[in-house]
């Protein structure tokens, strides 16, 4: 799978409304047929700051995520809001779901 997690900084006056900013982009990156998972989070630490972490099955459903014309929609659209360029990490792995966290495994 082709794992990513981008930190994006939203301009404080669109912080709130983030999730409705980027609803429609989400919504349809999700009903991708490769799309694994396209979750966002809000920082903690920082109000202004958005976590989305992501990942499709495969390299090509990484191409064709950003061949659609949602994407291109949000490479125009989203940038207005934001207070600067995302940043962002990027892996291929060889596995197809999140795996456990051994060192804190729940016993019940």
């Amino acid at each position: 799978m082709i794992f990513v997690a981008a930190k994006f900084r939203v301009l404080p006056e669109h912080a709130d409304r983030w999730p409705e900013i980027a609803g429609e982009f989400t919504e349809a990156t999700r009903s991708e047929p490769g799309c694994l998972w396209f979750d966002w989070s809000r920082s903690v630490d920082d109000p202004h700051e958005y976590v989305l972490v992501e990942a499709f099955r495969d390299d090509a459903a990484g191409a064709a995520h950003v061949q659609t014309a949602h994407f291109k929609a949000a490479q125009e659209f989203l940038p207005k809001h934001l207070a600067e360029t995302p940043r962002i990490v990027n892996f291929s792995l060889p596995q197809e779901d999140w795996s456990e966290l051994g060192e804190l495994r729940v016993e019940r």
